[in-house]
């Protein structure tokens, strides 16, 4: 799958794509959900949370 074609399956820029793919732009949950369904994976096997915040 090209960047166009993604970028078009997600409703986003080329530019979008270009950034989520350089760890330059943080996907909100909608566009990460939607991210997994086209790839058929969770939202966790694409994203690594690099937050401070800890569940305790």
């Amino acid at each position: 799958m090209t960047q166009e074609e993604l970028a078009a399956r997600l409703n986003v820029s080329r530019q979008t794509v270009i950034s989520l793919e350089n760890n330059k732009y943080k996907p909100s949950l909608v566009l990460a959900h939607k991210l997994a369904q086209i790839f058929g994976c969770r939202m966790e096997d694409l994203f690594i949370f690099e937050g401070d915040e800890n569940i305790d």
